[in-house]
């Protein structure tokens, strides 16, 4: 399913995408390379007598733009198509493996990083325990180590494009980090900036959970573009919308930010320094330490902890599926504090599918069911008619394949392709592309 809407008459690119433009001045001459390579990327036309209908452009155009893009590596020639009755014309190739795309999608206390094809397909990741309140520079510097390893492992020099993704908001038209509540140290720093300075790759940053949003909706199981809310329940609590194909910012990027909405119960402070928050509650982070506080009820949890000094939340997921009561009664009241504010989410926005991921989900299918159950029970007969709710199905993935996406596909955008495409690669094109694609957000 492709994402990307070149020269759109709407003027809307997909979710996450910057809005498209038709080419003027100098660009006319682009023009017409930009259209032959997306349709054949997109898979609106495999062949050149399909480029002619797709495209509009005559025949001689089409020959002429297609042994451009082959000759600079771009496309390439495959079998014959099946006959349709007259002369067989010859299969043309997007070559998606002619670079490289990295990926990085950083959570309070870990993060993964990968390199995909330039269709945003995963080929490789790597994952590292860590602190994000270890500060900007600390970490963007272990993220581009986990970056330069793998591209020595498929023995690439650099990505044509990076995308990341962040724990707190960010304003996706500048990249830049604003007011994380869980992120000391980031407040306005630009993350892109750094990244394109030690790469020079264009880079594109969003909060993490619209990516995971992006690459269930994309490449998840069954959701057929319908309209999705994504809830994050790991060590923080965050939700991402995509609404008629596109992700729902906000005006400053802090769309999506559940974990702070009030709930009744004030008995902890929340990590924002107030009280009353869904997150202080129901959180990872929260759950970890409930558990920690009664290990002594629980002959399980007190051995975990024992073992290691402290619990993780594969360890309270392992006690719900042996059985322990404990964990089951922390991992039922923290589901049941998220279902609430699920089922007011689902009234306000009528989603047609609610997809649950993050680290909690470990805990088994709790989560999952006590929300099926509370929100059958408090939304609306219209809002439930359609609705399906159902766990993330990319193994834990959809946030590091919904930033391969995103970099894939405002590289491959109309804007930026171009700027670049005459060249066959973006090398040295960073900032004028990054400068094209933040003009038409």
């Amino acid at each position: 399913m492709s994402i990307t809407v070149p020269f759109s008459a709407t003027g809307a690119g997909g979710p996450g995408l910057p809005r498209q433009r038709p080419p003027g001045g100098p660009e006319i001459a682009v023009a017409p390379l930009v259209s032959v390579v997306s349709a054949i990327r997109e898979g609106t036309a495999r062949t050149r007598p399909e480029l002619l209908d797709a495209t509009g452009l005559s025949r001689k155009i089409v020959t002429q733009r297609v042994d451009q893009a082959i000759d600079l590596g771009l496309l390439e020639e495959g079998e014959l198509a099946p006959s349709g009755g007259g002369r067989q014309a010859r299969i043309v190739r997007f070559r998606a493996r002619s670079g490289v795309v990295a990926a990085a999608l950083l959570g309070a206390s870990e993060f993964t990083v990968g390199l995909a094809d330039l269709n945003g397909r995963l080929l490789d990741s790597s994952h590292e325990d860590w602190a994000i309140d270890a500060g900007p520079h600390a970490t963007l510097d272990r993220v581009r180590a986990h970056i330069d390893a793998l591209l020595r492992r498929h023995r690439v020099t650099r990505p044509w494009g990076i995308a990341l993704g962040l724990p707190g908001p960010v304003e996706f038209a500048t990249g830049t980090v604003t007011l994380p509540p869980i992120m000391p140290g980031w407040d306005g720093f630009a993350p892109r900036h750094w990244l394109r300075e030690h790469f020079d790759a264009p880079v594109w940053v969003d909060n993490d959970v619209n990516l995971m949003a992006l690459g269930e909706w994309t490449r998840g199981d069954d959701v057929r573009g319908r309209d999705l809310l994504f809830i994050k329940v790991g060590t923080g609590i965050g939700a991402g919308q995509i609404a008629h194909g596109r992700l729902i910012h906000g005006q400053t990027g802090a769309a999506g930010d559940i974990g702070h909405i009030h709930v009744s119960d004030r008995s902890r402070a929340c990590r924002c320094g107030r009280t009353g928050c869904l997150e202080a509650v129901a959180g990872g982070w929260a759950l970890l330490l409930d558990a920690a506080e009664r290990r002594a009820e629980s002959p399980f949890l007190a051995e975990r902890y024992a073992r290691r000094g402290h619990l993780v939340l594969g360890d309270i997921g392992e006690a719900v599926t042996a059985g322990d009561p404990v964990a089951t009664a922390l991992t039922t009241r923290s589901a049941d504090h998220v279902a609430d504010v699920v089922a007011n989410l689902v009234n306000f926005t009528n989603p047609g599918i609610v997809v649950l991921g993050g680290g909690v989900l470990r805990a088994g299918d709790v989560l999952v069911d006590r929300v099926r159950a509370i929100v059958a029970e408090r939304c609306t007969e219209p809002v439930l008619r359609s609705l399906e709710i159902r766990s993330a199905s990319l193994d834990h993935q959809e946030g590091v394949i919904g930033a391969a996406l995103m970099a894939a596909e405002n590289l491959f955008s109309s804007s930026a392709l171009l700027r670049w495409v005459e060249g066959g690669t973006p090398f040295g094109r960073a900032t004028e592309i990054q400068r094209a694609a933040d003009a038409f957000v």
